[in-house]
Parts: C-alpha cells; structure tokens; sequence
C-alpha cells in the first residue's frame, strides 16, 4: 500500500535528482510518471550527457548527492564503460546516455505514451 508519505518521498527524490541532473548539465531531460504502469519505481528519468566522461560525472555526482541528502545508496550498472549508466534509487530509475545510445535504446518510445514519445526530444 502506498502512502502520502510515500508519494512525498519520491516527489522529493525525484526534485533532488531532476536538480543535480541539471546542474550538471546533462540534455534532454525527460520525466516518466511509472506509478500504476510499474513496481520497479515511482518515476523514471532519462537523460543525456555530452560525452562518457560527462555521463560517469553526471552518476558519481547523482549517486553522491542521493547518499548525503537521503541516506541511500544507489545501485548503479554500467558506469565503467560510460555509454549508459543506469542509477536505482529506489523510488526513482534514472538512465544517463551518451546521445548515439539513446536514440538506439529509445527507452522514451517503450515507457511513454504514443502521444508523448512522438514529442520527446533527443
């Protein structure tokens, strides 16, 4: 069962992590309301940097600011390689790309509404 408390716990995860994202200048946000559609979160994020150095930059920094304001650790995946680095938060998945890996993966068109994913920018 999932309580207000709940709710307002993700929302402010998902404000921290959509903050330090941009921060750290990372392009083409887009927000993903999971809730309903999926038990693996709250909301999904998904984002590109520039280059891998900015993409591990980006995780590091995310996964720091989420252990000092929350107490979490997160679990990461594919940080070494700096194509594509997944971030579990818990109640908040975040992938980070380099811009060539996302328009393969296009994770946006699988998560999305038909009406939105046309109008997500890469």
């Amino acid at each position: 069962m999932v309580t207000a408390t709940d709710t307002a716990t993700s929302d402010a995860l998902l404000a921290t992590i959509l903050s330090s994202i941009s921060d750290d200048k990372a392009e083409d946000i887009v927000q993903i309301d999971l809730r309903g559609k999926s038990e693996i979160g709250d909301y999904m994020v998904i984002c590109s940097g520039r280059s891998t150095r900015q993409v591990a930059a980006i995780s590091e920094k995310l996964a720091q600011t989420v252990k000092d304001t929350y107490g979490r650790s997160v679990k990461m995946e594919g940080k070494e390689t700096g194509d594509w680095v997944l971030i579990d938060t818990g109640d908040v998945i975040v992938h980070v790309f380099r811009p060539e890996v996302r328009e393969f993966y296009q994770l946006e068109k699988m998560w999305l509404p038909v009406s939105e994913a046309g109008t997500a920018s890469h």
